[in-house]
């Protein structure tokens, strides 16, 4: 029977291309996207790679699902968690260790999610417009609170889309350093720091 309005099929079928997906983050994240071959990804999921090609036209694809899927999830839980917390500082808090957190969880989509996104300044019509969305929306809630806390004097009067995208890029050199083993100290620790330093910029003297 169906169930909430989807069909056995639709929901294997979306069980199917998420463990694809799942291998293939983890195919990408070792060996790049150029070296990464169809054979790969098909050995990791544990299919045939004529079963990859009933639910994606190309490696390109796999890539851009496997990149979409986790900035949806990163974007959800972000947005969760910012509109959940109640001051500004507790939004800006919110905002980077949620992000921390799921580094934490899923390094191999960090991994691809670094190398595309460190390729915007020189190749940004390469990335197709949904991916650009997701990743803008990311900073716009946040964008959003900070202006709102300017206009009530909660912070000085700063630009909250610089702010934002300055608290985004805080926070993605954060996790390129946890990325790289150098830190130290634990997700809160880390998270705490940055926060810190942040509001320590921004907060009414």
């Amino acid at each position: 029977m169906p169930l909430q309005g989807r069909t056995k099929q639709d929901v294997l079928s979306e069980f199917r291309c998420a463990e694809i997906l799942d291998a293939a983050r983890g195919i990408f994240a070792r060996k790049g996207f150029e070296a990464a071959t169809m054979d790969d990804i098909a050995a990791a999921a544990g299919v045939g790679k004529g079963t990859l090609y009933l639910y994606y036209r190309s490696k390109r694809d796999i890539y851009l699902a496997a990149l979409g899927g986790g900035l949806r999830e990163i974007r959800d839980r972000t947005q969760a968690a910012v509109g959940a917390a109640t001051t500004i500082h507790d939004k800006i808090r919110a905002f980077v260790l949620t992000k921390v957190h799921y580094f934490n969880e899923h390094r191999d989509f960090y991994r691809i999610y670094h190398a595309e996104f460190g390729n915007l300044v020189t190749h940004p019509s390469c990335l197709p417009d949904e991916l650009m969305a997701l990743y803008l929306q990311q900073v716009q809630q946040l964008e959003g609170a900070l202006a709102e806390a300017r206009d009530q004097h909660l912070v000085r009067a700063v630009d909250p889309g610089k702010t934002a995208f300055a608290v985004f890029e805080i926070t993605r050199g954060l996790i390129i350093r946890r990325l790289l083993d150098q830190s130290t100290t634990g997700a809160e620790d880390d998270g705490a720091f940055i926060v810190d330093l942040i509001w320590k910029g921004i907060a009414q003297r």
